[in-house]
């Protein structure tokens, strides 16, 4: 099992570009079980996503919202939105991810009426489902996206053309009547959790509590639970532990180090209590895992 790990800053914010300054686009034929863990683990962008489940089942974490997404069907993302993919068993799930400048420079007619409205609306996702015409036009016009991504001509024009056509439909269909306070309020959340997330990041080996990661953000002990409860659907000490691990995984991947020296390292207070929480969160032993990784 080698480890795939999706790179992010301290904020959570993806770090690899999404194809190049000069097209700003990116497909991405994802198999989950690949992964880590069978997992893309928390991230966000400032690009725009789109994912198809070709085969297999995926479930797609946005908020508090667990999003199971079957074969056949898909899901938009929104820019800046916290999000998680992971998945059981199997998943295929061929996705593209591109700026919202692709489709229209800002400060432009066509920015302004219809692609800002829908950055700066509540909306973080749109489920589509094929049994719903207008949802199964968008399903259909990917197939053809991703088909052109698969041959070894790009054809970009053609690749804008038919995001355009995409565009236009889920435009015309999305719910954006929350508008842009509720956007505003959304955003001022989120900068809380990666804050308080970034201090985790920044401080894991340390003895953390829960008061010193919410005293990082300004708030309260029940406002940080709150906000992680919201966010990403666990407690921030349970989040912390889950950072540590990760962390430990990595060194059990990339290092020779014994356990006994990975524990305290990674913020643990004995090898033992360590080797009791890995195995309770990934259902093997830290040595297994290192052989798996081999």
């Amino acid at each position: 099992m080698n480890p795939y790990p999706i790179l992010v800053d301290d904020t959570l914010r993806e770090t690899m570009q999404h194809g190049t300054s000069s097209y700003p686009f990116a497909y991405y034929p994802d198999d989950l079980t690949q992964f880590d863990f069978h997992c893309i683990d928390w991230h966000w962008h400032h690009e725009l996503e789109l994912i198809v489940v070709a085969e297999g089942t995926a479930i797609c974490r946005v908020g508090n919202e667990n999003i199971e997404v079957p074969q056949g069907h898909g899901l938009f993302i929104n820019s800046g939105i916290l999000h998680r993919f992971e998945c059981e068993e199997q998943a295929f799930m061929p996705n593209i991810v591109f700026s919202p400048q692709l489709l229209a420079a800002k400060d432009t007619l066509i920015y302004e009426k219809y692609i800002q409205p829908v950055l700066q609306c509540a909306l973080t996702r749109q489920y589509l489902d094929p049994q719903v015409d207008w949802q199964n036009q968008i399903l259909s016009i990917l197939a053809q996206i991703f088909h052109l991504q698969e041959q070894h001509v790009k054809e970009e024009l053609q690749t804008l053309q038919l995001l355009l056509q995409l565009w236009e439909i889920l435009f015309r269909h999305l719910d954006r009547t929350s508008g842009t306070v509720d956007r505003q309020r959304l955003n001022h959340t989120q900068a809380k959790l990666q804050k308080m997330m970034q201090y985790i990041h920044e401080h894991f080996p340390e003895d953390l509590t829960l008061a010193d990661i919410a005293s990082s953000a300004s708030i309260s002990k029940n406002r940080a639970m709150q906000i992680f409860q919201d966010g990403i659907q666990i407690p921030p000490v349970s989040y912390l532990i889950q950072y540590r691990l990760s962390k430990a995984a990595d060194l059990l991947y990339t290092t020779t180090k014994p356990v006994s020296a990975i524990a305290p390292e990674t913020g643990f207070t004995s090898a033992g209590y360590f080797c009791r929480c890995f195995k309770k969160r990934y259902q093997i032993s830290p040595m297994e895992y290192r052989k798996r990784s081999l």
